[in-house]
């Protein structure tokens, strides 16, 4: 079905062709249609892309720096390879995935929503836990249970952070990079070559 130019993880520099400083992610179709998903009933500009296109295509563009300029090049039939196919790729190139970039702005938007909720809650429990754990040692006991539930309500108002840790840690700045991503490939350049021969 599709034919993709070779990929390293380790060094894209050595396994993608190179115009000058840019980077070309090569796919080889035998007609536009394999680029899209056959079962979506939308115009073409308006169309999912092939599940192993579009992977392919992130796959690709992210192994770059967010910087390094990229060229998607698709090499069609010669018959095929006219000006309505260019702009018919490009738009369903620039639209899908200005669609996914939207998308993950509001993802980005309700996971803040959901780390500040987080941060409150378990700001609140580790106050509780502090002044629980202040409580039992003006008591002054002593014996391995009492240290034990000393430690562990400190250990608990810790772990209840966590969460809202998380989210502004690590989640919010995966989405912000694959934001990225979508936002370079929503007007990255975008180019019909004729096949190359066998």
């Amino acid at each position: 079905m599709f034919k993709f130019g070779t990929r390293s993880a380790t060094n894209p520099d050595a396994y993608y062709q190179r115009e000058g400083d840019c980077f070309l992610v090569e796919i080889k179709l035998s007609d536009v249609r394999q680029l899209f998903n056959s079962l979506d009933p939308s115009p073409f500009r308006e169309k999912d892309l092939d599940d192993e296109a579009r992977d392919y295509i992130v796959d690709s563009v992210r192994e770059f720096n967010i910087d390094t300029p990229v060229k998607l090049v698709f090499y069609l039939p010669e018959s095929l390879c006219n000006e309505n196919s260019a702009a018919l790729i490009q738009d369903a190139i620039h639209n899908f995935f200005s669609y996914r970039s939207d998308i993950l702005a509001k993802e980005l938007r309700f996971s803040h929503r959901q780390g500040r909720r987080a941060f409150g809650m378990g700001l609140v429990f580790l106050l509780f836990c502090l002044g629980a754990q202040q409580f039992i040692a003006s008591l002054e006991p002593s014996g391995l249970l009492w240290l034990i539930a000393q430690e562990g309500l400190l250990i608990s108002g810790w772990v209840a952070m966590w969460r809202a840790i998380d989210i502004f840690l690590y989640e919010s700045w995966v989405i912000r990079r694959q934001r990225k991503v979508f936002d370079k490939l929503a007007a990255i350049a975008v180019e019909l070559r004729p096949s190359k021969a066998s």
